[in-house]
């Protein structure tokens, strides 16, 4: 007999090299340098700016990572006329169909010969010390996704070969404020969440190729500006990322941050609020009230062959009843084939028949387990014996990668607010309320 759950995953194939993580707990690797510099490819996204490409190439030749450990691909996104690189850099170009940057990162990848892969952009020039500090986590632990720190500055003018490092600071602008607050609030993202995808700047990040590979690569369908590299933060959230910022890896970037700019500039944020409003169903991301093109949260039914359609119904009924946006798993097999399942963030597993009496009881044990970080949570009934599982996909990937099970707390808790359905249930009653 199958038990009630999931789908079950395919076994893995090995577990990858490097040092599996629990939880976000990148800080376990302070002070931990590789023993041998990482293999880097540092993919770099281009579109008709001549100049601050020959800022950032300039700069990337100055890295104090080893020059023999460092390979530089220049992706094109279609521009007038080719750019002009320096030899011993890779150039590949794609056709201008719009703002492609999310395909243009996927083909700097796929040609990509390195461990870890950076990606930055044609005017986000990065101190000399900028891949070291960055690659140093994603090389130790391949779970990591490290974000450097992106600073502003007006380079216009500036000598393309000016230290990056002296006429940054002396051209500042502002930094968002939002961004620096989100890093300090979250310790760097040591108190990374569900929803800390945001604080993932495409332009100055770096992760392994196994977790490029696990979280699928950037999504081809972004053909206008931003948004691409938040919701491929997420898919590696999801994929059982560790999320972290480096304040140490300094990139400067040429001009102003969206929110230091016009007006005119909130019609394109809010383009790209929409966009990811359907790619990322997690609360906070998702419609309040409209449906989302993803599903966050799956409710799987009491299985066994004692199990009546009725009390079925009203196990994942009430449960669904709890839970806004939280939709039945599919009953057929192949349902994990259906595109909206791809950005499932937990699943709630009833392991016998039950019925949910407060709502907010499951919505509280949804919402700890995203809160607190948990792989598992079980509410156990008056016997002992679980009455549902609350489930989180990004801990049954990472603990699946490793072969192992202790990298995400499990807790227990009694199930205030759910109660057994132990015979046939009314639903004439339950219906009715009565």
């Amino acid at each position: 007999m199958t038990p009630a759950g999931p789908p079950a995953d395919l076994p893995p194939t090995g577990p990858p090299a490097g040092r599996p993580l629990p939880g976000n707990r990148w800080d376990l690797l302070d002070g931990v340098l590789p023993d041998t510099p990482p293999a880097v490819s540092v993919v770099v996204v281009h579109y008709d700016q001549q100049a601050e490409l020959d800022r950032t190439l300039r700069a990337l030749a100055r890295q104090d990572h080893p020059a023999g450990r460092t390979e530089v691909v220049v992706v094109d996104d279609g521009s007038p006329e080719p750019p002009r690189v320096p030899a011993g850099v890779r150039l590949l170009r794609q056709e201008d169909r719009g703002f492609r940057v999310a395909a243009a990162r996927n083909a700097g990848a796929a040609a990509a010969t390195g461990d870890v892969l950076v990606f930055l952009d044609a005017d986000t020039a990065p101190e000399p010390g900028y891949l070291r500090a960055l690659t140093r986590l994603p090389a130790l632990a391949p779970d990591c996704l490290a974000v450097g720190r992106r600073r502003h500055a007006d380079l216009a003018g500036a000598p393309a070969d000016a230290p990056v490092e002296r006429a940054g600071p002396e051209r500042e602008l502002p930094e968002p404020a939002w961004l620096a607050d989100g890093y300090r609030r979250s310790r760097d993202l040591r108190d990374a969440d569900d929803r800390s995808y945001r604080y993932v700047i495409g332009a100055v990040t770096a992760c392994s190729r196994a977790l490029f590979t696990a979280a699928g690569g950037f999504d081809e369908g972004f053909s206008a500006y931003g948004g691409e590299d938040w919701e491929w933060a997420y898919r590696a959230w999801l994929a059982g990322a560790v999320l972290a910022h480096v304040p140490e890896a300094v990139a400067w970037h040429d001009g102003p941050d969206w929110s230091g700019r016009d007006e005119a500039s909130r019609a394109a944020k809010n383009a790209e609020a929409l966009r990811l409003a359907d790619l990322v169903p997690v609360p906070g991301s998702r419609p309040r009230g409209l449906p989302s093109g993803r599903v966050d949260v799956l409710v799987h039914p009491p299985a066994g062959e004692g199990v009546s359609a009725a009390q079925r119904f009203v196990s994942v009924d009430s449960v669904l009843a709890a839970l806004p946006g939280a939709e039945p798993a599919p009953d057929h097999a192949g349902g994990d084939g259906d595109p909206r399942l791809d950005r499932v963030r937990l699943d709630v597993v009833l392991d016998r028949p039950l019925r949910a009496t407060d709502p907010g009881a499951v919505a509280a044990a949804v919402e700890r387990v995203g809160a607190e970080g948990q792989g598992e949570l079980a509410l156990l009934g008056p016997d002992g014996a679980p009455l549902l599982r609350v489930v989180a996909r990004r801990a049954r990937a990472r603990e699946r990668r490793w072969g192992r099970d202790d990298l995400f707390p499990r807790a227990t808790a009694r199930a205030d607010g759910v109660e057994p359905l132990p015979g046939e249930p009314d639903l004439e009653a339950y219906l009715g309320g009565w």
